[in-house]
């Protein structure tokens, strides 16, 4: 299988997917699903878009997609390379319209995700990454640019955190250890992808997460020189039991 040819038929069904988004996005109108997080039409006509393609491109690769799931249909992936994909993450903030959600395809093998496209569909920017070296960034549809991670400043890390879910004790906790210069919020995979470009050190997500959240974004991280770890510095892998992550730590070049 060649990765970097997925990535290239795979790049523009991602930004398509987003434009699907954007026909939602003046008056989003959710509902809620059993685990209580929000839903809207956006996130159903984005599914509609990728999973067809991936189905088309790779018949024998299994599909993880967050509303087939919700709805009860996830085939049996442990041991297998499958595809993940979160067709709106950041729900929430698309509902607040504050432009801070994304469209997500990762393709995972032996528990690692090898692909990953995240794309933006208020700025048009895409993130994508298809191995250690690859990740890149096109800026509102222009050609992908090489990015990277960066190591901690001296003068103290930029640390993201979730917009939506916040703060609190465990996160100052986690924090007191470090020398941070600057703690900012953001919605989405976003925040993997803000350090994989070196706009900020460390994310440090102690809260629920489901595993087609970060795919892609940790696709990305990997392809800039980043890494994903659980808390107490284990292998971050995928196809866990019901697809739920335990609280993780995404790095930029930090020395283990």
């Amino acid at each position: 299988m060649n990765l970097a040819d997925l990535l290239t038929k795979l790049r523009p069904v991602a930004q398509e997917a987003g434009r699907e988004t954007m026909r939602f996005y003046g008056a989003p109108e959710a509902t809620w699903k059993e685990d209580g997080s929000p839903v809207t039409a956006a996130d159903t006509a984005a599914e509609a878009v990728i999973l067809p393609v991936l189905r088309a491109l790779t018949p024998d690769i299994p599909v993880i997609s967050e509303e087939e799931a919700a709805a009860g249909t996830s085939p049996e992936v442990k041991g297998k390379r499958f595809w993940l994909v979160d067709p709106l993450d950041g729900t929430k903030e698309f509902i607040k319209q504050n432009g801070e959600f994304t469209v997500n395809i990762a393709l995972i093998d032996n528990g690692v995700p090898v692909l990953g496209i995240v794309h933006s569909p208020v700025t048009g920017d895409t993130y994508a990454a298809a191995g250690p070296g690859t990740a890149t960034l096109a800026l509102a549809g222009g050609e992908p640019k090489p990015i990277s991670v960066r190591k901690p400043p001296a003068e103290g890390v930029t640390v993201v955190a979730s917009r939506s879910h916040g703060s609190g004790p465990e996160l100052d906790a986690f924090l007191a250890g470090l020398k941070v210069a600057e703690l900012r919020s953001a919605g989405s995979s976003i925040k993997l992808c803000l350090v994989a470009r070196g706009d900020a050190d460390i994310y440090p997500r102690l809260g629920t997460t489901m595993e087609w959240d970060i795919a892609a974004g940790h696709a990305v991280l990997l392809g800039a020189g980043g890494r994903v770890e659980t808390v107490d510095g284990k292998p971050f892998l995928y196809a866990k039991p019901e697809f739920r992550n335990p609280h993780f730590v995404a790095y930029g070049d930090w020395s283990r």
